[in-house]
């Protein structure tokens, strides 16, 4: 069996993917995360414990910038890098870690890989690296124009892995990640935030005139391009967008879950924020003709499996809902 090392495992998309993996039953997962206190690290535990006595899962709690945590890893075979500092907004009064963790960290795990000679890695990159490009939808030869350091450091590592790929016959996928979303959502992120608030009459905090768009993407088809991704072997170094090719408005997202929730939302408007892209739109093509990229999910169906999880687990962020 294949060894597929997992970092950021215990996260939203992590988790869902060693799951994915595990019942697949074809390879072992070795999940490695900080448990970075972002988010409760009770939050993550919970992500991963119903494969905890899985005989082909094995977690390990340590620091991609730690040398001696990556020296106890076992043999591996392919490494999927999804660990990563997370957000636009926060990485402005913070850039000097972001930098540290998603460009560093990627460098050493990438000179772990030359040194154990493993020769495939997936990187989980993002679409705010396009930043305010007008190039609509965005290629993968679209221009990048970042506005946050989050950005910028995923674009770093990008090259970095470009570089390995060149040097030591890594091969080395960029996913570029359009707004991921899902069961296991972060509870910092929009949407998670949204159910929270409607479900429990809570005002929602809208930045702008919520005429801004985003590709929202669900977390199943970004699954289904992590595996494309590690069945893809025709060239060395490629970039991928990873979207659903087909923007909605933040009102429209509001109204898709009110209609899902059967319940108004109370909006509490705000001034825009500093790093925010007024839209993101992604051009798949490539990844569909390559990877055999074909996302099934529309906004709806997204949300409503995301809205089913949220009862079956009984809360949506600290707050119980009905």
């Amino acid at each position: 069996m294949k060894v597929i090392l997992i970092t950021g495992g215990a996260g939203f998309i992590g988790s869902n993917l060693a799951r994915r993996i595990l019942q697949n039953g074809d390879a072992r997962v070795i999940c490695i995360d900080n448990l970075d206190n972002f988010y409760p690290r009770s939050k993550k535990l919970a992500n991963i414990e119903p494969f905890r006595k899985n005989t082909n899962f094995k977690f390990i709690e340590g620091d991609i910038l730690n040398p001696e945590h990556l020296n106890t890893l076992p043999d591996l075979d392919v490494i999927v890098h999804l660990a990563a500092k997370t957000g636009v907004r926060p990485s402005l009064s913070d850039p000097v870690n972001y930098y540290q963790v998603n460009s560093i960290g990627t460098q050493m795990l990438l000179e772990f890989a030359r040194e154990r000679s493993i020769s495939k890695f997936v990187f989980a990159s993002s679409s705010s690296v396009y930043g305010v490009s007008n190039e609509l939808p965005w290629s993968e030869q679209s221009e990048l124009l970042p506005i946050s350091p989050y950005a910028s450091s995923k674009i770093a590592a990008e090259m970095m892995g470009r570089v390995y790929s060149s040097l030591y016959k890594i091969q080395f996928l960029v996913l570029r990640l359009f707004t991921v979303y899902g069961p296991g959502q972060r509870p910092d992120l929009a949407i998670q935030n949204f159910f929270e608030a409607v479900l429990n009459d809570i005002p929602i905090s809208v930045f702008g005139d919520g005429n801004s768009w985003r590709d929202y993407t669900f977390v199943e088809d970004v699954l289904d391009a992590i595996e494309g991704a590690l069945n893809f072997s025709s060239a060395m170094y490629e970039i991928f967008n990873i979207g659903s090719q087909n923007p909605v408005s933040l009102n429209q997202l509001i109204e898709e879950i009110e209609i899902v929730c059967g319940r108004k939302a109370l909006i509490n408007r705000l001034s825009y924020q500093n790093g925010d892209v007024p839209y993101t739109f992604a051009d798949i093509t490539k990844a569909k003709t390559l990877i055999n990229y074909n996302p099934s999910h529309s906004i709806r169906q997204g949300l409503i499996k995301h809205h089913s999880w949220l009862k079956k687990n009984k809360q949506a962020g600290t707050h119980l809902i009905s």
